[in-house]
């Protein structure tokens, strides 16, 4: 358990610096990883992208101040970082559904977001089924676009890449290519290094690189691999959560931080549920 002391670690410095700057850095520092894997196992246990946890924090805070203290806008507005009296208004409105000078008012209606503690609980849910593989370095070809370490925003741009390539002719040329395991269409985030992040659409190969297609090479590693049926997004999103929360904490590995791995069955167009898996890169805690 760990990586949650380390991430609960990770949100007290955040906590105690919400009225100052915040460096990710710093955060992904203590959680004991890389600042983008520190964002993406925030955004899927926490279920918010971090940015978006901060602002929530802050909005909370701020009318806080801005209900109990006879404080100006202007000066709470500073204090959280925004020099701009439109930034906060936009900010403000956006949490709370009104504008800071507002909550100034007896019987406004506010939002309050409190602080996110992790902890394991013993809830008695569905067993997950997985099984373990130690697989050699493995090739994937497809397409690919680059992503941001904006969890936010990366998933805004994979969901429109997944329906042009469905409406292209790429898909079937992936589809034939997929000649290794794991065999089907795959889904491959990659950080491959600062600047360097990228979603494949692909299939594990051996086959020769088509014309307007990329290749990477994902390192040989200790898989876990989850399978899951149901509605593909709803599916991935939960095993990603579960892995997390629920498995590695007692498992005696911890996460590898190498490209985790969507298993989608081939067909000629993408069905929106059935069965799926989701393979993600661990080792041993002792390597640590």
């Amino acid at each position: 358990m760990e990586w949650l002391k380390n991430l609960s670690n990770a949100i007290d410095y955040i906590e105690s610096n919400l009225d100052g700057e915040i460096s990710y850095e710093k955060a992904a520092k203590i959680a004991c990883c890389s600042t983008y894997y520190f964002q993406r196992m925030f955004s899927y246990v926490a279920g918010i992208p971090l940015s978006e946890y901060i602002r929530r924090r802050r909005m909370t805070q701020a009318a806080f101040e801005l209900q109990s203290m006879d404080t100006r806008v202007l000066d709470v507005a500073l204090k959280y970082g925004y020099t701009s009296p439109t930034s906060f208004n936009r900010a403000f409105q956006s949490i709370h559904g009104i504008p800071p000078a507002s909550a100034k008012s007896q019987g406004s209606v506010l939002n309050a977001y409190p602080p996110i503690k992790f902890s394991v609980k013993v809830t008695g849910g569905s067993a997950m089924s997985y099984r373990i593989e130690e697989k050699e370095a493995m090739r994937i070809v497809g397409i690919r676009i680059p992503l941001t370490e904006d969890m936010d925003e990366n998933q805004k741009l994979v969901p429109p890449f997944w329906n042009s390539v469905l409406q292209g002719s790429q898909f079937t040329e992936i589809c034939k290519l997929s000649n290794q395991s794991p065999e089907g269409v795959l889904g491959v985030t990659a950080y491959q290094g600062p600047g360097e992040i990228y979603y494949y659409i692909a299939a594990a190969t051996d086959k020769p690189v088509p014309a307007e297609m990329s290749e990477y090479e994902i390192p040989a590693a200790t898989w876990v691999i989850f399978e899951c049926d149901g509605r593909f997004k709803e599916s991935i999103q939960s095993i990603f959560k579960r892995f997390l929360t629920e498995w590695l904490p007692f498992s005696g590995y911890t996460y590898a931080e190498l490209p985790d791995i969507e298993v989608y069955p081939i067909s000629k167009e993408r069905p929106q549920e059935g069965h799926s898996e989701v393979w993600i890169a661990v080792k041993k805690e002792k390597e640590n």
